[in-house]
């Protein structure tokens, strides 16, 4: 590894540790020439599957997107970033445990709406109005009446609610 600061080509470790839920090793690097310290990321290169579109159209997958989406759902929501990188994390390991060379989009649609459901009642919103194309409120509502009765108990102690309830 060469040192992002004098460009030496040797440095050592100097501490190891599992990050992202054990998908990467991070490592401390000291430089042996200046001593300047940094930190690298470690993954196993994994070969995604190909995307198939709605329109049949083939893409390679894309963890950004998927990520600029998610965030997108979660802006001003209280999701942290770590919870964020988890979900992305599940999503990505669903996707490599079918085997398969290609997966439809609309199933990374689906598990994505699935873990946003379980972490944020709004953001789960958010994300479906989008990825379903919701045309009129009629949808809106329909979606919202359905989170809201289909909540655990459980679930529902740490969300906000969807609609503000003018009586109280």
């Amino acid at each position: 590894m060469h040192c992002p600061f004098c460009h030496f080509e040797d440095t050592k470790v100097i501490d190891s540790r599992l990050a992202r839920e054990g998908d990467q090793v991070r490592r401390r690097r000291e430089c042996l020439r200046c001593k300047e310290r940094f930190t690298t990321y470690e993954a196993a290169e994994r070969s995604l599957p190909r995307i198939v579109k709605r329109d049949g159209r083939r893409e390679p997958f894309d963890e950004e997107k998927l990520r600029k989406g998610l965030t997108l759902a979660c802006e001003k929501r209280p999701v942290a970033t770590e919870t964020l990188d988890s979900l992305i994390s599940r999503i990505i390991r669903k996707a490599l445990a079918l085997g398969k060379r290609e997966v439809r989009a609309s199933s990374i649609g689906d598990w994505a709406m699935q873990e946003l459901r379980a972490i944020d009642q709004v953001a789960y919103v958010r994300f479906a109005s989008v990825y379903r194309s919701f045309e009129d409120v009629r949808a809106f509502k329909d979606l919202i009446e359905r989170v809201e009765k289909d909540l655990d108990p459980e679930m529902r102690k740490g969300q906000l609610s969807l609609i503000i309830d003018d009586a109280d």
